[in-house]
């Protein structure tokens, strides 16, 4: 088991809950975090956490604040990324950077100066984006992987994927880890990159990594003010204003929404496993759950009278509908997600009720830019 831990990234949603659950079993944690206000309300950590861990307030880039943070680490988790499907397609030098070379920098100096001597095991926040649509199957020719939706097709609300052979209608099925790399974003795209060069290195040093490939992560202490994130987030800020909650597609797309203490359990299991490993494993609920009936309890949860406006646009490079196959995480980590869609969604907003809503002035701006650069269509 490691005795020091850096998290990358670790101020952040995920980052808090897990350096919890390391000091509860007392283990030493170090932070290395830039505060993006993009994410963050503060420069600074929950005041129970600044007094137990050991923080650098720097970018993942910043060579020599990363060695220093690095030393007498033994084992990383690596969370540190910009994130937003719809964001990464207009601002790719921004994620490219911070995901790609801020990893590459992060395993250069591993592999080549002293502070990577100790590191025995690296757990690297992936993403369920690496697959793009996922599994799905076809009545004709069985188990496909459909590409990106025809623009054309979704502009005349045909929204669901086709088989790429017959090019009929195919049903989701739970995606494997073994489907086939198809992102369908620019930060998909960074988070296979991430992902891969990780477990490379690692095989490469004959140590442990995994790359968890998360799915969409909710609960208390996400963040409420980024809109490119956390439809959730964005749900609750409308209904409690009574503003209209805006519905893409048809509503009828699906997520699998993962509650924060079952990924922390997930984090956790890979990150003390006792055996030897190198790969990728979904961290997930197994369950889809309709846009549209995220919106209505949403609503219902705060008895406002928002309207749910099903409004037919649609944002390129979105997939319809994605469910984890948690097979594998079960077997190697006894993974099994504990917490049912309707407990995680009322704890989630009954915390989200401590704080008053946003204004929309941030979402309607991540709308326009999507717009501006064409990725939105109304």
């Amino acid at each position: 088991m490691p005795s020091t831990i850096l998290i990358t990234g670790g101020a952040g949603f995920i980052g808090q809950h897990l350096s919890r659950q390391l000091l509860i079993q007392g283990l030493k944690v170090r932070i290395l975090d830039n505060f993006s206000p993009q994410i963050h309300r503060s420069n600074s950590l929950p005041i129970d956490l600044l007094n137990q861990i050991e923080l650098f307030h720097s970018d993942i880039r910043n060579r020599h604040s990363l060695k220093t943070a690095l030393t007498g680490v033994d084992a990383i988790v690596h969370l540190a990324a910009e994130t937003g499907t719809g964001q990464s397609m207009y601002e790719l030098d921004r994620y490219f950077s911070a995901n790609v070379q801020g990893t590459a920098i992060m395993l250069d100096l591993l592999q080549n100066d002293e502070c990577g001597r100790s590191i025995r095991s690296i757990v690297v926040a992936s993403s369920r984006a690496v697959y793009g649509e996922g599994a799905y199957k076809c009545a004709h020719h069985g188990l496909v992987f459909p590409g990106e939706r025809h623009r054309s097709r979704m502009s005349d609300s045909l929204f669901e994927p086709t088989c790429p052979i017959c090019d009929e209608i195919v049903s989701f099925i739970p995606t494997s880890e073994s489907a086939p790399f198809k992102p369908m974003s620019i930060y998909g795209l960074t988070k296979q990159v991430q992902e891969q060069a990780v477990l490379m290195f690692a095989r490469a040093r004959g140590i442990n990594a995994f790359g968890l490939r998360y799915q969409n992560v909710y609960g208390p202490g996400q963040s409420l003010i980024n809109p490119y994130t956390g439809i959730l987030a964005i749900f609750s800020n409308l209904a409690r204003r009574n503003s209209p909650i805006e519905i893409y597609e048809d509503g009828l797309e699906s997520r699998d929404f993962v509650y924060i203490d079952d990924v922390v359990e997930g984090t956790l299991k890979a990150l003390t496993f006792e055996g030897n490993f190198v790969g990728a494993l979904n961290i997930g609920s197994g369950q889809a759950i309709s846009v549209i009936d995220v919106a209505t309890s949403v609503k219902n949860f705060f008895n406002s009278s928002s309207d749910i406006d099903v409004t037919g646009a649609f944002r390129m490079g979105d997939i319809r509908h994605n469910v984890a196959d948690l097979t594998k995480s079960n077997d190697l980590l006894r993974y099994s997600p504990k917490t049912p869609f309707s407990v995680g969604l009322s704890n989630f907003l009954r915390w989200a009720s401590d704080f008053a809503p946003e204004e929309s002035a941030a979402y309607k701006h991540s709308v326009d830019e999507l717009t501006k650069h064409g990725l939105m269509v109304k």
